[in-house]
């Protein structure tokens, strides 16, 4: 069985991410571990969940984004799981893959001109850093 780390953001639900998700799974089985940073948001303000507890409006963005691709992703058959990441998606990585040996990584970013992913050359610097192929998919904003 493969194992996939699946980096994204603002691309989680889009179309060709979940594309490059059922293309591994028709080549062979997978396990994947998403990984969602808690990018900050526009708005500092605290946001509400739904216990009626105040928390950081980034990882309530994040968590949700999380929680709606892990059962689309499990919906399609496969095995998966996730985290809400470190805010610095090279350092989510880094701490992901403490607890998810992963044989690839793909990286979900927006277009580039948009991305700040791209602008900071994040799917190569993950390759460097820790030695594994790295598929990048640029998508839509699916709900970076």
């Amino acid at each position: 069985m493969r194992r996939c780390l699946v980096l994204a953001n603002q691309t989680l639900g889009g179309s060709r991410l979940l594309e490059a998700i059922q293309q591994r799974m028709a080549a062979r089985q997978h396990e994947f571990y998403v990984v969602v940073p808690a990018t900050p948001v526009a708005h500092q303000e605290r946001a509400t969940v739904g216990n009626g507890t105040s928390t950081d409006p980034a990882r309530a963005v994040a968590a949700q984004r999380l929680t709606d691709t892990l059962d689309q992703i499990r919906g399609l058959g496969a095995a998966a799981d996730g985290e809400v990441g470190d805010p610095d998606p090279l350092q989510a990585v880094r701490l992901a893959l403490r607890r998810f040996a992963a044989d690839e990584v793909v990286v979900s970013t927006l277009r580039r001109g948009v991305s700040r992913w791209l602008r900071a050359d994040l799917p190569s610097r993950i390759e460097r850093s820790f030695g594994l192929p790295v598929e990048h998919v640029i998508g839509e904003s699916g709900s970076d």
